[in-house]
């Protein structure tokens, strides 16, 4: 059984965020393998299929994006998920607009989202399917980038130009997601990073 997490943050208001590209991306990958998020459980929506012999959890936290881990550590107990069968699918700032990068383990890098997973989990040893929104442009002579300038961008919608990139991404995540499903890490890491 794999499960494959999408981080965001639920409620419409929220939708079209940035922090929401998790989110965004298991819809599409949802939508396109016919699973419906028709089930409430683990503080989550939850959807099951079945993908090239996989039996697949996909998974929104309901809890906000900040206590993503409660949700999730939920859900590894519940569907005894070995932790090499966990993806999650978040937003990076520190990856250029659109670009991708899946890992093995690592740390959160500021990511409040995965290191609340981390923490619940008491593991980094699971997927990230890391999805670029890039960083706030600093305006003024500051080099200097808050930390409320970045929940301000994290928080905002994508802007129309950066829409259509998005656009362009979510299909390869969902993509990926299915090259780690049938080719495993490596092979998906070879072809999406």
């Amino acid at each position: 059984m794999k499960l494959i997490a999408g981080l965001g943050n639920p409620g419409r208001g929220y939708a079209n965020n940035r922090h929401n590209v998790g989110f965004m991306c298991l819809n599409y990958f949802a939508k396109k393998q016919g699973i419906r998020f028709d089930k409430k459980q683990g503080k989550a929506r939850i959807g099951l299929g079945e993908i090239a012999g996989n039996k697949v959890v996909a998974a929104k936290p309901q809890t906000y994006i900040n206590l993503s881990g409660q949700s999730v550590c939920l859900l590894v107990k519940k569907f005894d998920i070995n932790l090499n069968d966990l993806f999650v699918i978040h937003d990076d700032l520190d990856l250029p607009l659109g670009k991708i990068r899946i890992r093995l383990g690592g740390s959160s890098a500021g990511h409040k989202g995965v290191n609340s997973i981390i923490t619940e989990l008491g593991s980094q040893d699971f997927i990230r399917i890391r999805v670029g929104i890039g960083r706030p442009n600093i305006i003024g002579g500051s080099t200097e980038i808050s930390e409320a300038d970045i929940v301000a961008y994290v928080l905002s919608d994508f802007t129309p130009e950066e829409k259509q990139t998005i656009a362009r991404v979510i299909p390869r995540v969902s993509e990926a997601i299915v090259s780690l499903l049938t080719q495993g890490l490596v092979v998906a890491m070879n072809e999406y990073n």
